[in-house]
């Protein structure tokens, strides 16, 4: 599925292909939540990271997160690149090295309509502030660190993904 994505400001729009486009997972590390921010969580997905295009490419600023778990004596810096728009602040996606055919474009920066998830799959829940009420459903996956599925290994579970109802599937 081709994703449109943006900037809240329009200074940086770009396109990636995304055979994984079903927002499902809800992190909620201190990263992602001061990083990305939006209801206690970010929401990423799984896209090709060869297919991104960029317009407007010389606001993008980058983070690399500092990682500090309890267990852990020194905190480390992340290889992930997260990228933002260095005007007005908009999270885009994550990149890292570990996995180069991937990029993680966040939900909250897309612009075309994504299909809804059968399932959430709640993570991080170890580091979930106080003040954020998590709306677990029944079939709801929850983790205090990590799921062991991959996001290919969600989609091929529940059965892949159409467009959204209305929408036609954009590609080459």
């Amino acid at each position: 599925m081709l994703l449109e994505g943006s900037c809240q400001c329009g200074a940086v729009s770009f396109t990636v292909e995304c055979p994984h486009p079903l927002p499902y997972q809800r992190c909620y590390c201190s990263i992602c939540r001061k990083t990305q921010g939006g209801g206690g969580y970010a929401i990423n997905l799984g896209a090709l990271a060869d297919t991104l295009n960029i317009h407007g490419r010389e606001h993008i600023r980058m983070y690399h997160a500092r990682v500090k778990n309890p267990e852990d004596a020194h905190a480390h810096i992340s290889s992930g690149e997260r990228h933002f728009c260095g005007e007005c602040g908009t999270a885009l996606w994550v990149y890292d090295a570990e996995w180069p055919e991937l990029i993680h474009p966040f939900a909250s920066a897309i612009d075309t309509p994504l299909p809804k998830t059968p399932e959430t799959v709640h993570m991080m829940l170890e580091f979930k502030p106080g003040w954020v009420d998590v709306n677990f459903k029944q079939q709801d996956q929850k983790f205090q660190r990590y799921s062991r599925e991959s996001i290919a290994e969600f989609h091929e579970r529940v059965g892949g993904v159409s467009p959204p109802s209305g929408e036609a599937e954009r590609g080459d």
